[in-house]
């Protein structure tokens, strides 16, 4: 059974970072590419950023320069390295492996 667990979201001021991970376990990580979604309020979930197995990164135009997706096999995790958060980076943020999402983590930018 496929199990992702997000953490690292909260409550940050406009201009500053926060570092989000994802354990994943009941699959052979090192093998599956990684995405990240949001979810802001009243809207749909939108990809953030994707990592492939070979490490291949690509992004959505509102968040490059600022977020960096990375893995760590070893830890069989993901990460979402977000900088410069602006107001419109609130949501919800989940980690996915092919259909399997996590619970998501909240993310909140006051500005």
């Amino acid at each position: 059974q496929v199990q992702l667990v997000e953490s690292g979201g909260g409550l940050v001021q406009a201009g500053g970072s926060l570092r989000l991970s994802c354990v994943v376990s009941g699959i052979i990580f090192r093998f599956n590419s990684m995405a990240w979604y949001r979810q802001p309020p009243g809207k749909q979930r939108e990809l953030v950023a994707a990592i492939t197995s070979g490490g291949t990164t690509n992004y959505t135009d509102s968040v490059k320069g600022r977020f960096t997706i990375s893995r760590d096999n070893a830890k069989n995790t993901v990460y979402l390295q977000m900088n410069s958060l602006k107001s419109e980076d609130t949501g919800v943020y989940y980690c996915q492996v092919s259909r399997t999402r996590g619970q998501g983590t909240q993310v909140t930018v006051s500005s």
